[in-house]
């Protein structure tokens, strides 16, 4: 394990769509390493975002609360109840909560170089919410990062905030949340026929032309609007804690946590996978807010439980060869959940093969597991001669106003 130990932190601080900025091997003996845990685990989690937005692509009806009349065998709802029990309103919030973290990194990088975290942290968020705009029109109405960068401002806000009250206001978002998704149970009720009117709609505006295709998503946005409400609150609870565990280095001293972690996954499994079970039996009743609510509530459990599991397994042998699998990936977050939905727009889209509608549950899912595996090769062969990853570079320079090194043999400084 002390050679194992050894080989940790090797790569830099921590980057995801705001994470801090890469090291380059020159200067590596004059900053801090990498912690690859962090960079993993943000590998991790952009395979369960992948799996859950890629439905989204090869269809449109899933965005109305409708089933794609086409695929409704048992094969189909099979697959479909597994991705809903194990990866929907989970892994999301895996990536909010390393967001929080690495804003405490990002914070501590400024500090360490002497430069002004205001202005840096705004041309960054500025970037971040450019990016996801033109995220959400181009490619997929289901954009999370321009949410994250007017999420980003009031975790600015409350960078002063301690790690214990950050967890108090984190519980308080979630209870709030829930109790009033309960309340409004029902209010929002759907038409079936409606909603599956609409979902062919939206699958022969996918296929027509990229005009259609980017027509489709700015309708789709308003839709979106009370989705991301709900999902930018949970995101911001993650986002606390994950600011919380950054202000005691969680991540960083992983072994010394390892009775916590071990508590975490005894409390989070049982509560996560019965809120799981619960949503995935639901059915996508769009008017049914109950199962949202409750998973709401669980899944923060589920998703700390795969976290903790993940850490401990980072911490063996097996879990080593696993990390750094996942570490190059993680460390271009930002431009591989970018890459994922131009690759499913090309896919499935008029800009591409025109294959919504065309592909089942299953089918998607083995796409999914295609696509991320090629991405695990993609990031570690480009990080052998890159200090960054392309987007991950184009935000740096929007950050520090600046242009930075790209190539892993540049000079410090330049």
């Amino acid at each position: 394990m002390k050679s194992f130990a050894s080989k940790r932190n090797t790569q830099g601080t921590a980057a995801c769509a705001g994470a801090a900025a890469p090291i380059s091997p020159a200067a590596a003996t004059s900053t801090p390493s990498r912690i690859l845990d962090v960079d993993a685990l943000r590998g991790f989690a952009l395979l369960g975002i992948l799996v859950v937005n890629i439905a989204f692509f090869a269809s449109g009806y899933p965005i109305h609360g409708a089933l794609d009349p086409a695929y409704t065998s048992g094969e189909d709802k099979a697959v479909r109840w597994l991705i809903t029990f194990v990866f929907e309103m989970k892994f999301y919030l895996i990536f909010s909560f390393l967001f929080g973290y690495s804003f405490t990194l990002q914070m501590d990088s400024a500090a360490r170089q002497g430069a002004v975290f205001t202005p840096r942290i705004l041309r960054r968020l500025a970037g971040l919410l450019t990016l996801g705009l033109l995220h959400a029109v181009l490619l997929f109405y289901g954009d999370i990062l321009s949410c994250y960068a007017v999420l980003g401002l009031v975790l600015f806000a409350l960078r002063g905030i301690k790690p214990r009250t950050a967890l108090i206001v984190a519980g308080a978002i979630v209870g709030t949340l829930v109790v009033t998704l309960l309340l409004a149970d029902g209010a929002t009720a759907s038409d079936p026929v409606t909603a599956l009117a609409e979902g062919h709609r939206t699958t022969a505006a996918m296929r027509n032309s990229p005009a259609s295709f980017i027509t489709s998503n700015i309708h789709i946005l308003p839709l979106m609007a009370a989705t991301l409400a709900v999902q930018g609150l949970s995101s911001f609870a993650a986002f606390l804690v994950g600011f919380a565990a950054g202000k005691r280095q969680v991540l960083a001293r992983v072994k010394e946590h390892d009775r916590s972690l071990r508590r975490i996954q005894w409390v989070g499994f049982p509560v996560g996978l019965a809120g799981a079970f619960y949503l995935a039996n639901a059915g996508s009743v769009v008017s049914d807010l109950t199962p949202v609510a409750v998973t709401m509530l669980t899944g923060s459990f589920l998703a700390a439980a795969y976290m903790a599991t993940a850490l401990r397994f980072f911490q063996t042998e097996p879990g080593s060869r696993v990390m750094a699998a996942l570490a190059p990936a993680g460390r271009m977050a930002l431009t591989n959940y970018l890459s994922q939905s131009l690759i499913c727009a090309v896919l499935f889209t008029a800009y591409g093969f025109r294959l919504a509608g065309h592909v089942s549950p299953l089918g998607a899912l083995l796409l999914a597991a295609a696509i991320f595996a090629a991405q695990l090769w993609l990031s570690r062969k480009w990080l052998t001669g890159h200090i960054y990853g392309p987007v991950e570079w184009l935000l740096r320079a929007v950050t520090l106003a600046r242009r930075p090194a790209m190539r892993a043999d540049s000079k410090p400084g330049n």
